[in-house]
């Protein structure tokens, strides 16, 4: 199940792309980045609520919390540069240099969370970095 959920976030990432890239031309990249905060925040409460989990928010951990917090302000500053980005580049360009974060995210994984470094691990890292650099140079 994991798998197809993946290849949805895929697929739906690939969508607000380029949906994106349409929507912002003449917008402000900070206001589109805040409308679709916006949207995301009313679709991620609306399933709080669908799905009756709202009950769990009193049993997060303090630490849960501080690092949900944290990851929010991460996410939140990559949406405020990818915006920018896409607004200034072209979606072909900027999509691939944003997708680096999985081989930033495959070394931060290593040394903060201890996770096992294989070498298809590794020569995925350096193919998919390559890759990068071949798709926009």
């Amino acid at each position: 199940m994991w798998m197809l959920l993946a290849i949805g976030s895929a697929v739906f990432a690939a969508l607000t792309s380029i949906l994106a890239k349409i929507g912002i031309d003449g917008v402000n990249s900070n206001l589109a980045t805040a409308i679709r905060t916006f949207v995301v925040l009313l679709m991620s409460w609306g399933m709080v609520f669908l799905t009756n989990t709202q009950k769990g928010i009193t049993d997060i951990s303090g630490k849960s919390w501080l690092f949900l917090i944290l990851s929010g302000l991460a996410t939140g500053a990559s949406w405020l540069c990818y915006y920018r980005a896409l607004q200034m580049g072209e979606a072909s360009k900027v999509v691939p240099i944003d997708k680096l974060s999985v081989v930033i995210t495959l070394v931060l994984a290593f040394v903060f969370l201890h996770e096992t470094v294989s070498w298809k691990s590794i020569v995925g890292c350096v193919l998919i970095g390559a890759g990068t650099l071949f798709m926009v140079l």
